[in-house]
């Protein structure tokens, strides 16, 4: 064996091991630390440093970051927020392009990640500094713009049975990492996550995911499971899944949610007729519905739970039907990712899915790993079946009162196959399939940690493309809320609202009280009681007027 033999055999030894230690990481800081010691095995770290490769415009990144870089060191601020003005974009020079995240196992092309991090740290100055040439009506018009243009991020958790499990690995490292977005979508099983997340703070989740608790929760779970799927009618078993949600999901509206969390969350639901449309239920369509409502009926599996009508609560605090002639089930038959609709909500515009869903992982799997070919391929696949469908769903509604129950299979399917399965990063667990037979099966407790476990792994490689793609964002959200609740927020004298900011998303109760905590400090709102002289002076005004003389009407 020559020596360059040996050399390859054990670097192939190393890369083996290093892999093994990253499939098997107790937790994040271990599998990076691993990831880089692949990257530099593997020469991944040298293509880090290399501004050049035909994926991105480098030279136009490089340019813009020395300008920027100038600007600040020769303290013209003027110039840099004009030069930040044209250039807050989520894809500038296709620096966003996926596959610039994928070659090496952590993070991308450092002069991205100087880039970003120059523009964080521009951003910051910008809000923080007091100077003539930047009255705070220019400060506020660029923040609230800016935040329009780049826009947010979203997190989307699709349907997919018992798999649910593996969102809750995906959460608690998103979580752990700081990461976890605001605006946070769920369908089916993903719904049941969301519900959680919606109505519990970050304190209360840590306590969630504290590993007693986690095994003692997938112990009951699992005995759920088992009596659920091997009942000899599963409807009557409903009971036992509306238990899993009033234990994990507290009784409250999604208005309710938000005023307690801040976390946007919106769960689907499809109608069980014709001819309706699913909906998106969250705080601004639909915030006086239950949350245990909504989970439930996004949950209700056609064939195997029962349709369910939501509830809602009324003025006098009390619950009542919620559309009383309508009733909806699963989530996912509808619209698994609803994308679109979070955009027009929220001004989402970037998109990380944790799909767990089996008909679509197939096809998201080896996302840029295919060939052009094979890539293609797939895409003309899905689109003949769409067309397919369309045919045969043209044909059968002409039909609609003799195959009532034909056409509403037929809807389903096509709805499934008519969805958009994958987000800017996708988060897929390691297998390629999985039995759908055991989606509504048995599963023990170590099946259900392990889907969790595998939720943590397969997050871990998304960590440091999630961290760079959305930093951007993540800084512009924490300066608009110390401008609207917090130090940075100006006397209401020197500044009006600009018309961008009817896309930000309205004050918690937590963040109303601080602001009246500041406004009492600050001297800005009266004491009660100067407040009751001042309508009492004003009540009387009107009276002494009222004794002036009124003339008589003219006959």
């Amino acid at each position: 064996m020559t020596t360059a033999e040996g050399r390859n055999v054990r670097n192939s030894r190393r890369l083996s091991k290093l892999e093994k230690r990253m499939n098997h990481a107790e937790n994040y800081v271990d599998w990076a630390e691993a990831a880089q010691e692949h990257d530099e095995l593997t020469g991944q770290k040298r293509w880090r440093e290399v501004d050049q490769t035909s994926q991105y415009d480098y030279a136009e990144i490089r340019l813009r970051l020395d300008r920027l870089r100038s600007l600040r060191a020769r303290h013209d601020y003027a110039g840099l927020l004009f030069a930040l003005n044209e250039g807050i974009h989520g894809n500038m020079a296709g620096m966003g392009r996926s596959t610039l995240y994928r070659r090496a196992r952590f993070g991308t092309k450092r002069l991205i990640e100087q880039y970003i991090d120059e523009v964080e740290e521009a951003l910051q100055l910008l809000a923080e500094i007091d100077i003539p040439e930047i009255d705070i009506q220019q400060k506020l018009d660029f923040f609230y713009r800016a935040n329009i243009c780049f826009g947010r991020s979203a997190l989307m958790l699709s349907g997919g049975g018992v798999l649910g499990f593996y969102h809750l690995g995906v959460v608690k490292t998103l979580l752990e990492e700081g990461l976890l977005p605001r605006v946070i979508s769920g369908s089916s099983a993903g719904s049941l996550v969301a519900g959680v997340l919606g109505t519990h703070t970050d304190e209360e989740l840590k306590h969630f995911y504290d590993p007693a608790n986690v095994h003692f929760e997938a112990e009951r779970e699992a005995s759920v499971f088992s009596r659920m799927f091997f009942g000899a009618n599963p409807q009557i078993d409903v009971r036992d899944l509306e238990k899993i949600i009033e234990r994990m999901v507290p009784d409250m509206t999604f208005q309710e949610a938000y005023e307690k969390t801040g976390r946007q969350i919106s769960i689907t639901v499809a109608p069980a007729e014709v001819h309706q449309r699913g909906r998106l239920l969250n705080a601004i369509t639909s915030p006086n519905v239950y949350i245990r409502a909504a989970v439930m009926a996004s949950c209700a599996v056609p064939g195997v739970f029962p349709p369910v009508m939501l509830m809602a609560k009324n003025q006098h605090g009390e619950p009542q039907p919620y559309l009383p002639t309508r009733k909806w089930v699963d989530g996912s038959i509808a619209d698994d990712l609803p994308a679109k609709r979070l955009q027009r909500l929220y001004s989402t515009n970037h998109f990380i899915v944790s799909m767990v869903n089996p008909i679509a992982i197939p096809f998201i799997k080896r996302e840029g790993e295919r060939s052009i070919l094979g890539s293609s391929l797939g895409k003309l696949g899905v689109g003949m079946s769409k067309e397919v469908l369309n045919f045969y769903r043209g044909v059968i509604q002409r039909r609609n009162e003799s195959w009532p129950r034909f056409n509403m299979v037929v809807n389903s399917v096509h709805a499934l196959v008519d969805q958009e399965y994958s987000g800017d990063i996708n988060i897929v667990p390691q297998f390629t399939w999985y039995n759908p037979a055991k989606l509504l099966s048995h599963l023990s407790e170590k099946d259900l940690v392990d889907l969790m476990r595998g939720g943590e792994l397969s997050t871990y490689p998304t960590v440091e493309a999630i961290r760079t793609c959305t930093k951007i964002s993540r800084a512009m959200e924490d300066i608009l809320h110390r401008f609207e609740q917090g130090d940075l927020r100006p006397k209401d004298d020197d500044y009006h609202r600009p018309r961008a900011s009817r896309r930000r998303p309205p004050p918690t109760r937590a963040d109303r009280e601080a602001m009246r905590e500041h406004r009492l400090h600050s001297g800005k709102v009266a004491k009660p009681q100067a407040k009751r002289k001042r309508k009492t002076a004003a009540k009387k005004k009107p009276a002494a007027a009222d004794k002036k003389p009124v003339p008589r009407a003219v006959a």
